[in-house]
């Protein structure tokens, strides 16, 4: 065992400098979000949901940078990223959809200008729709309805149609 020590003394240590780092940027990623969250006054679900992707994100690029660490070959490593990546790309291309309103989802999160309770008005010409924002999710909004119907609207077409506050903080209102 000593000399396992001996011989990966080097290793060993980028390892827990490597974990250390990655702990810490972390840390202050989500304390970034976090805040951008509190001053936009935006859903704290949403910002764990925010900061599940980046602790993901940074997983990948710690392992990446461990296995450079543990010395394996960069066109090993390109290798074995490109076959992964042709698995993963047909298998997105076949969900493309929900990867779509993912990411409108991540961009709703730093740059909708609307909130929860905030009535709007979807102008859409096959359904224009004007309803309260009850939540705002990973992949759909929920809106209510004046009928006190629940509509689902994906994330991907908020982003894609004309949008008009009606009312700020309708939700507020409605309990008064």
């Amino acid at each position: 065992m000593k000399k396992f020590f001996d011989i990966y003394t080097w290793e060993i240590a980028e390892t827990i400098i490597l974990i250390l780092f990655f702990i810490i940027l972390n840390f202050i990623f989500k304390k970034i979000v976090y805040s951008i969250g509190k001053r936009s006054n935006i859903n704290v679900a949403r910002g764990k949901l925010i900061s599940k992707y980046i602790t993901f994100t940074l997983i990948l690029i710690a392992i990446l940078i461990e296995a450079i660490i543990l010395g394996v070959e960069p066109n090993q490593i390109a290798l074995v990223f490109s076959s992964v990546f042709a698995v993963v790309g047909i298998g997105l291309f076949a969900i493309w959809s929900i990867l779509s309103n993912i990411t409108s989802g991540v961009i709703m999160f730093f740059s909708f200008p609307y909130k929860v309770g905030d009535k709007i008005m979807i102008h859409d010409n096959d359904f224009p729709l004007e309803a309260i924002i009850e939540d705002i999710g990973a992949f759909q909004l929920h809106l209510r309805l004046d009928n006190g119907n629940l509509v689902t609207y994906p994330n991907n077409l908020m982003l894609q149609k004309a949008v008009t506050l009606i009312q700020k903080d309708a939700l507020d209102e409605d309990y008064e």
